[in-house]
C-alpha cells in the first residue's frame, strides 16, 4: 500500500510564506478541505513540550499554529488547541511559547488536557491507557509536530508527538512500565498513535533541533514543512531528511520489527519537493543511550553503567527540582550537595534532561558505549571512502 507525504521549502516564518507553503503543501493530498467537514470538532495537537521561546525550536512555531487555524476556520470547523506539557501548566506553556497570543486572536477554543478518562485498547499490548477527553470528543485530530532530536526515542516527530494526549503526571506511569526497555516503550507511541489516528499530520521542520533534544537542544534551519495523513510514513521522510538512520529511531524500528506500513521509503508517494534538494548530512542526532551487544540480560544489568548513557548533573544546576519532581522511578533527590541520582534506580528515559528549565543535564556514555560508538564511527567513515 502506498503512503503519500508532501514536502514543500519554506525557509522562514514570515506569515505570508507560511500561508503560501501550506497550501501548496496539502495541495496533492487534496487540501484542507478532505480532511475537515463544516461543523465538524477538530483538535489541534500542536508539540508545547515547554514555555520556551519560538527561537528555542522546542515547541511548534506559532506562525505554523495560526496558518493551520485560518485554514481549519476556512474548512467550517470548530477549532481547540490543546496538549499536556511536560513542564509547567499549559496555560503558562502556552503563553511563552506564543501560541495562546494566537489562540486568543483567531478565536479558537484552548484545550488544557486536565481530564483524563480511560480507555480499554482491545488489540495491542497496552490494553489501558488514559488520555484527555478532548482527544475522545473531536471528530478530527491535526497533528502538529515539531522535528527534534530525543535523548530516549533518538527523534521525536508525528508519532511521539501524540503522546502529549496523555495528562500530565500519567505519562510518568508509563515510563515506569516500560522501565529501560526502549522497545516497549515505543510500541506504547504506536498503539497510542494508531488510537487516535489523525486526520492530518504537519511537521514544521522550518527550524528544527538537533543534539541534546527535545528540550535542550541547538536551533538548526532546515528549511521544511511536511505533511501526510500517515505518522509512520511521515517520520520516514523526516529521519531521511535528516540522515538519522533507522536503528536509531526507536518508534521506526519498532515499527518495522512489527510488519507497520510505513516504514520503508519504497512505500510512500513523495509529492512536492524533492527529498534530495532538503537532505541534510550535517544534522547533529542525540548522543547514543544505550548499545546491544548481545548480552544475556544478567550480564546487562551487571554492566548497566558501563553499556549505557546516564544523566549528568552539570553546574549550570540550579536547584530547583523540577527533575526529582518528574523522575519516573524517583531516582533523584536534592541535599545540601546538589541533584543526587541514584543510578541503580534510573531507567535512562531522560525526562530529568528533556524537562530540566536550565538545561543543566547532559547525557553521560559509559565506557563501553563509548568504545561502540568510536568503533561505528571509524566503520562509517572507512565506508565513506569507498
Amino acid at each position: 500500500m502506498s503512503h503519500s507525504v508532501s514536502l514543500q521549502a519554506l525557509t522562514d516564518y514570515d506569515p505570508a510564506r507560511v500561508q503560501d507553503a501550506l497550501h501548496l503543501l496539502l495541495e496533492p493530498l487534496g487540501g484542507i478541505s478532505s480532511f475537515i467537514k463544516s461543523g465538524q470538532n477538530v483538535l489541534i495537537k500542536p508539540n508545547m513540550l515547554a514555555g520556551k521561546s519560538p527561537e528555542k525550536a522546542v515547541t511548534t512555531h506559532p506562525e505554523i499554529v495560526r496558518q493551520v487555524i485560518l485554514m481549519a476556520q476556512s474548512a467550517g470547523g470548530r477549532i481547540s488547541v490543546g496538549d499536556s506539557p511536560g513542564l509547567g501548566k499549559p496555560e503558562n506553556v502556552a503563553r511563552k511559547c506564543g501560541i495562546m497570543d494566537v489562540i486568543e486572536e483567531t478565536g479558537v477554543h484552548f484545550a488544557p488536557f486536565e481530564e483524563s478518562v480511560p480507555i480499554t485498547l482491545e488489540t495491542g499490548t497496552f490494553h489501558h491507557l488514559e488520555v484527555a477527553r478532548e482527544a475522545l470528543e473531536t471528530d478530527v485530530i491535526i497533528n502538529l509536530p515539531k522535528l527534534k532530536t530525543h535523548q530516549m526515542m533518538g527523534y521525536t516527530g508525528a508519532v511521539k508527538n501524540l503522546f502529549g494526549l496523555v495528562v500530565g503526571m500519567r505519562k510518568v506511569r508509563l515510563h515506569l512500565q516500560a522501565g529501560t526497555d526502549k522497545a516497549f516503550f515505543a510500541l506504547m507511541l504506536l498503539e497510542l498513535a494508531e488510537r487516535f489516528p489523525p486526520a492530518l499530520s504537519i511537521m514544521d521542520a522550518v527550524t528544527a533541533m538537533e543534539g541534546n533534544g527535545p528540550g535542550n537542544g541547538d536551533p538548526v534551519q532546515l528549511g521544511a514543512l511536511l505533511a501526510s495523513t500517515t505518522p509512520i510514513a511521515l517520520d520516514t521522510i523526516a529521519t531521511a531528511m535528516v540522515n538519522l538512520p533507522e536503528q536509531r529511531v526507536w518508534t521506526q524500528r519498532v515499527a518495522r520489527e512489527s510488519g507497520r506500513e510505513g516504514v520503508s521509503i519504497n512505500e510512500i508517494n513523495l509529492q512536492g519537493a524533492g527529498l534530495s534538494s532538503l537532505a541534510t548530512t550535517n544534522f547533529r542526532p542525540a548522543k547514543n543511550s544505550d548499545v546491544n551487544f548481545g548480552l544475556p540480560t544478567p550480564v546487562k544489568n551487571l554492566l548497566k553503567n558501563a553499556i549505557t548513557a546516564q544523566p549528568n548533573i552539570t553546574s549550570d544546576c540550579k536547584k530547583c527540582g523540577h527533575c526529582v519532581t518528574h523522575c519516573p522511578p524517583e531516582a533523584m533527590s536534592i541535599d545540601e550537595r546538589g541533584v543526587q541520582v541514584d543510578y541503580g534506580r534510573c531507567i535512562r528515559c531522560f525526562c530529568c534532561q528533556e524537562l530540566c528549565p536550565h538545561g543543566a543535564i547532559v547525557t553521560q556514555q559509559g565506557v563501553l558505549l563509548r568504545l561502540a560508538e568510536f568503533i561505528q564511527g571509524q566503520r562509517d567513515s572507512n565506508d565513506k571512502t569507498w
